[in-house]
């Protein structure tokens, strides 16, 4: 009755966010902007509404954690933004043709190469591993994103996209092949390196030619559209060939059909900045005349052995490796994991660093945040006993702007953390009778304290649902040996059984279809 108490004042808190996040969020939110290399004040381009675009995963393998870790910070962009009330269209795309094995110009499609090799159709390629990203997702507790399109999807607007470019006079044809005209772009006023800072006219004169770019007016021209040559299985028709959309064109499309020619915000890892990004740029503001992104958000990488996570190299573990704490997952013949991690531990350390920060992986670093995460957690269990008094000797008020500010401050989690622990030291020391709490102030607290915790940094308590599930496993089988002994007449172990549950809080319920229990 007391714990209905609890949630029902909670909820009745709750009915007052609108009002709660004027007063702490109001034109308070910046975010770094890869494009200014500032922290620049948060303002949508419809009052409101936010729309956000982040490149998805290529589906030719499975995602690794260093893939997770970018999605997963982008997972916590979207989820604050929604608790400060915008209304968010989330567009995170499926790259299912378009990427080449080298991310230049040339080589062999990522998805083709693979169902070459496993002599499997692409689109098998495409289902399995988009399943898996999916799976993946699931388990570490995503929020999904509003819209998912796939590059396959959209070929048509792409095409269309290509025409539109090509009569403004910056794309080319040669040999069925199309390119963006960079030099051109920039001759008329245009800033191709405004992302990443480079300068076109020095790349060109210290870029080597390489084969496959002698069709190229110069070395720095990007492909809209490529012919397809006898490897690439996947194909489509168009005006100038049967071919393939360039990757980098895909992401435009799909942006600016969801979100508009100007976006808010478009994220993704560090590595996409160039030429992934650069390019995006390019040919969207050729088409539509405007910068198509008002905010550049990227997320930095995640080191294993010193070294970026990475598919190619081998260095690399898998999110479901955590979660079982496979043995098979090793580095020079040496295990990486020592035990299995919950998602909500892998979820804490990815937080208590910087989106924008790198961030080493190991054993130890887990091992250190599952001590950090369990603390938080027993606090948070602890709220339901505490007692309160008729007055606060902790400044709630103040405590929750301090956490607001850190998420204003371009989604600061660790400083969140930190302010999360302010909490959980204030908990502990009111179970111990060393501090006191109003009833009002323990509701904010708490109201505070789920809404970073599970709604904006999307923790999970794992470790109390493992514990129930292994709780309830105990259970069964004292109920199956109560059951026994009783077929056994042995009525004394019987009675004994379900007297010492009863004790520890667990009823056992005798029925005609055999016996339950219920935790008091």
């Amino acid at each position: 009755m007391k714990w209905f108490f609890f949630v029902e004042t909670c909820y009745l808190y709750a009915t007052k966010k609108v009002f709660l996040m004027e007063l702490y969020t109001q034109n308070q939110l910046k975010i770094y902007n890869s494009l200014s290399k500032s922290k620049e004040l948060f303002k949508p381009v419809t009052e409101g509404r936010v729309g956000m675009y982040v490149c998805g995963p290529t589906v030719y393998s499975n995602v690794h954690l260093g893939n997770v870790r970018t999605f997963m910070s982008f997972d916590m962009v979207f989820r604050y933004l929604l608790h400060l009330g915008y209304k968010v269209r989330y567009v995170r795309n499926i790259t299912d043709a378009g990427h080449l094995e080298s991310d230049a110009e040339e080589g062999e499609d990522k998805i083709a190469k693979k169902a070459r090799l496993e002599e499997i159709e692409p689109m098998e390629v495409v289902q399995r591993y988009t399943v898996d990203f999916h799976t993946v997702t699931q388990k570490y507790n995503f929020l999904p994103p509003s819209i998912e399109p796939t590059a396959t999807g959209h070929i048509v607007e792409q095409i269309e996209m290509i025409k539109e470019i090509m009569d403004k006079g910056l794309a080319y044809e040669v040999n069925g092949s199309v390119y963006f005209d960079v030099l051109k772009y920039n001759e008329e006023g245009n800033n191709y390196g405004i992302l990443s800072g480079r300068n076109v006219e020095d790349a060109i004169n210290n870029t080597r030619a390489l084969d496959g770019q002698l069709e190229k007016k110069n070395p720095q021209d990007f492909a809209l559209w490529k012919r397809a040559d006898e490897r690439h299985i996947m194909r489509w028709p168009s005006p100038w060939s049967d071919g393939f959309p360039g990757w980098h064109l895909e992401c435009s499309v799909m942006s600016s059909k969801y979100l508009g020619d100007q976006i808010d915000i478009h994220g993704g890892g560090m590595d996409l900045k160039f030429p992934h990004h650069e390019c995006e740029i390019a040919q969207s503001h050729a088409c539509s005349g405007v910068q198509p992104v008002n905010y550049w958000m990227h997320a930095n990488m995640l080191l294993l052995n010193g070294q970026k996570m990475s598919k190619s190299t081998g260095n690399y573990i898998l999110p479901d490796d955590i979660l079982t704490g496979n043995p098979d997952a090793q580095y020079l013949g040496k295990r990486i994991l020592s035990k299995a991690f919950g998602v909500g531990v892998v979820r804490f350390f990815i937080m208590q660093a910087h989106y924008r920060s790198i961030l080493d992986f190991s054993n130890d670093a887990l091992l250190a945040s599952e001590k950090g995460f369990n603390r938080l957690m027993e606090a948070i269990d602890t709220l339901e006993g505490l007692k309160t008094s008729k007055t606060s000797t902790f400044d709630v008020s103040d405590w929750k702007q301090k956490c607001y500010d850190a998420m204003n401050d371009d989604f600061n989690s660790p400083i969140l953390i930190a302010n999360l622990f302010e909490a959980v030291k204030f908990i502990n020391q009111i179970k111990d009778d060393k501090a006191t709490i109003t009833a009002d102030d323990l509701v904010s607290l708490t109201t505070t304290l789920y809404t970073f915790v599970f709604d904006v940094l999307g923790l999970l308590n794992d470790a109390k649902e493992q514990s129930s599930d292994k709780l309830g496993g105990v259970v069964e089988l004292l109920i199956k040996l109560r059951k026994e002994a009783r077929e056994n007449k042995d009525w004394a172990l019987s009675d004994q059984i379900r007297d010492e549950l009863l004790g520890l809080g667990i009823q056992l319920k005798d029925g005609r279809e055999g016996t339950s229990y219920a935790i008091n």
